[in-house]
């Protein structure tokens, strides 16, 4: 089956995953970890993207981003890419590609979708893994989200900013949510959107993303389509 382009869209916001090799990390030390979020802040401002959360991780990378053209998120992420792994060989004495594949890509809802995404970034692993304690700090936004460290890169999305009227009702209500998992529904969708580079939101933004797509937004449904009904009128 062929590959389907990716579906992005102008000044919507984008779920985006990079992911590495399964036997080989992609940061080895909080060096790395700092090196690969300069970058990261580059091709953002580079290509003015609005960043609204990201985590690193052993195995990928994860970004909630609005990016203003769809070049604009394809360069971006080669800008990221090709730079870390560039940087990670070089410090590392270690040749060819670090990425398994290229990059992943859902559309997002701006509304309950995007906070689902959100606390899916914040909520990514532990603050301080053991044996790792730098990690935390460079593998998620939730310390912006939270109020205990200012990012001057991330931009709050709509859906976080109804949480409150005020910086402590917003960073509780986050807090409160942060520490529930995400319900398994929305985190099978999620999963399965980046998969397949599936659009998430309800029917009606689904609809009018559809009608501008040049490929299916949704999967499509499973087994054989049903069978219509014999119209047993006679004709005369």
């Amino acid at each position: 089956m062929a590959r389907l382009p990716r579906a992005v869209f102008d000044g919507l916001p984008h779920l985006v995953q990079l992911r590495g090799p399964s036997r080989e990390p992609l940061f080895l030390d909080a060096e790395d970890l700092r090196g690969a979020h300069a970058l990261l802040r580059e091709a953002v401002v580079l290509h003015r993207l609005a960043l609204h959360g990201w985590c690193f991780l052993p195995d990928r990378v994860e970004l909630l981003l609005t990016p203003p053209t769809a070049e604009a998120l394809s360069r971006a992420m080669q800008t990221f890419a090709r730079r870390h792994a560039a940087a990670y060989n070089r410090r590392h004495d270690r040749a060819g590609s670090l990425w398994a594949g290229r990059y992943r890509a859902a559309v997002i809802d701006p509304g309950a979708w995007m906070l689902a995404c959100l606390l899916r970034i914040d909520g990514a692993g532990p603050a301080e893994p053991a044996g790792f304690p730098e990690f935390g700090a460079w593998m998620s936004s939730r310390a912006h989200h939270l109020g205990s460290v200012g990012e001057g890169l991330l931009s709050d999305p709509p859906a976080y900013w109804a949480l409150g009227n005020t910086p402590f009702e917003r960073e509780a209500r986050y807090r409160a949510l942060l520490a529930q998992p995400l319900p398994a529904s929305q985190a099978e969708s999620i999963e399965a959107a980046l998969r397949g580079g599936w659009a998430l939101g309800p029917a009606g933004f689904l609809a009018r993303l559809g009608e501008q797509a040049e490929r299916p937004l949704q999967p499509r449904p499973r087994g054989r389509p049903a069978r219509q009904p014999v119209d047993s009128g006679s004709s005369s």
